[in-house]
């Protein structure tokens, strides 16, 4: 019996955990992988991630969004061939609102804005197309869900921070590395 294709689509489960606040303080693992794992961002030499055009794009506008977003920080993060992981803290305690030369403005914090994960993924997924197909891979796609896993103690936060590290030197053995999908 032949599955309809379809009929995964539509059953698609989401990975995040019911009932949690993804826009709520905290340390957050996220991995977004390039749609049928093609490698459009650089390749490995010598155990180090070496970024393309396409790469430095990538970069740019992971930078971006943590420039956009003030509650956002990037603690640890790599980009490789075909995914990046990172590690991004949300911090909900600025209240603080620019105001041109005057003297900073205060805002309560029921009135500011703060993005889940899942929207600061989508605009990262977002710009970052936009700008790499105006850069001539119109044919390129991001995965459309992503994996993300809450940080809640130095324990995991150091072995995630040491996976970021040593991705590129395990790229081998990596289960995003095409050629490893038929082992």
């Amino acid at each position: 019996m032949q599955k309809n294709h379809n009929s995964k689509i539509h059953n698609r489960q989401s990975m995040r955990l019911k009932n949690y606040d993804y826009s709520s303080n905290g340390y957050y693992f996220a991995t977004i992988c390039v749609k049928n794992k093609i490698e459009y961002f650089g390749e490995i030499i010598n155990g180090k991630m070496v970024l393309n055009e396409i790469g430095k794009i990538a970069k740019k506008q992971l930078l971006w969004l943590a420039e956009q977003y003030d509650y956002l920080k990037l603690e640890e993060w790599i980009i490789m061939p075909n995914h990046l992981h990172g590690i991004l803290i949300i911090e909900n305690d600025i209240n603080i609102v620019g105001a041109g030369r005057d003297l900073p403005l205060r805002q309560p914090r029921c009135e500011r804005k703060i993005k889940p994960l899942s929207e600061l993924i989508g605009a990262f997924k977002t710009t970052s197309s936009k700008l790499i197909h105006r850069h001539g891979l119109s044919e390129f796609q991001w995965q459309r869900n992503y994996y993300d896993h809450i940080i809640r103690d130095k324990k995991s936060l150091g072995k995630i921070r040491e996976y970021i590290r040593n991705n590129p030197l395990k790229w081998e053995l990596d289960r995003n590395n095409p050629e490893n999908l038929f082992m």
